[in-house]
């Protein structure tokens, strides 16, 4: 070959782009594209479901694969100590740009265990690298959010007055969804008794917490006995009940001789009614003589479910860690109830 078509075919290869000028090559009967192709790196959105009972709720995993996570995994059984491992091992495994497809739900049934988890959470990322983490134990944040948000909007409706100032009784305060719907509705000023019917040992750990925590005080107040529903009851303006399934805790009578209460709630949608008179879709629905204002566990529940989806997306939506309790569920709540009543 003479030199001239020497460098002719030198300088040929070393401008070739190999990935567009060589023909393909067939491998198996299939030609290896010739075709350059820069798809952007994508992450799949992952849920880490950390749960300190022995499973993991089937409706949060629901809820959150219906939110867009492509992958849910639960982890059981997990303890407080567990936390920071589980959290660090989820941001280095990602580059920092795609921190924030990895998400957290923190479920179980205990409210305080969940709020320290969501700390160990925020404490646990080291930036560069980040997650975005959801505190939500039995879906109990977002229901209590869900009702207070819509007993405010009946009440204020009622009397044009917020809740600040208002009396409210919270019946099953003991439980995760009356401990957090409690701590809310101080939280917006109003003048809240926590009601237990196995004695106030029971209330103390949860109005200690309320004070140290949030800085809001809880009155605890016995409420097993019938007279001491109708006392409880006669003084408040607002009633929230968040006791067990299926268990009727106040009856048509406890409210006879109220002329204060204006509003009254309840989240038990197992019959019989956690109040009596309260049905599944009330949302202000006057009940009874003195046409007390019901809200209904369904019209609460739509409400739930929007708020807990809402924080569900948002935590895919961000660029930046988001650490939410109950807290950014009320916001959220208030949010899709000031929708519904225009």
């Amino acid at each position: 070959m003479p030199m001239d078509d020497v460098a002719q075919f030198d300088q040929g290869f070393a401008d070739l782009d190999v990935t567009t000028d060589i023909l393909p090559i067939k491998r198996s009967g299939n030609p290896i594209s010739t075709k350059k192709k820069k798809k952007p790196i994508t992450a799949t959105p992952i849920l880490h479901f950390l749960s300190t009972q022995s499973f993991a709720s089937p409706f949060d995993i629901n809820m959150a694969v219906d939110a867009g996570y492509k992958v849910v995994v639960p982890h059981t059984g997990v303890r407080l100590n567990d936390t920071q491992a589980l959290v660090q091992d989820a941001i280095f495994s990602r580059p920092p740009e795609h921190g924030c497809r990895t998400a957290i739900f923190i479920g179980g049934k205990d409210a305080l265990m969940a709020l320290d988890m969501l700390t160990v959470a925020k404490t646990s990322l080291v930036p560069p690298f980040q997650l975005s983490a959801l505190a939500d134990p039995g879906g109990s944040f977002t229901t209590a959010a869900a009702m207070v948000a819509c007993v405010e909007s009946v009440y204020q409706k009622k009397t044009s007055r917020t809740l600040d100032g208002a009396s409210v009784a919270v019946f099953g305060a003991t439980g995760v969804v009356g401990f957090a719907s409690a701590v809310i509705a101080a939280r917006s000023g109003a003048d809240v008794k926590v009601v237990s019917h196995i004695g106030l040992a029971a209330l103390e750990p949860l109005v200690s917490a309320a004070k140290k925590r949030f800085g809001v005080t809880l009155k605890p107040v016995l409420g097993g006995r019938d007279s001491d529903k109708g006392k409880i009851v006669a003084n408040a303006d607002v009633v929230l009940c968040a006791a067990a399934a299926g268990v009727q805790v106040l009856k048509a009578k406890h409210f006879e001789k109220s002329k204060r209460t204006v509003v009254i709630a309840d989240v038990n949608a197992v019959p019989p009614a956690g109040i009596e008179g309260v049905e599944l879709f009330d949302f202000g629905r006057p009940i009874g003589k003195r046409g007390l204002l019901s809200v209904g566990p369904l019209a609460i529940g739509d409400i739930k479910y929007k708020t807990q989806a809402g924080l569900l997306r948002s935590m895919l939506r961000t660029d930046q860690s988001l650490m939410l309790d109950f807290n950014d569920a009320f916001a959220v709540a208030r949010q899709l109830v000031r929708k519904k009543a225009r």
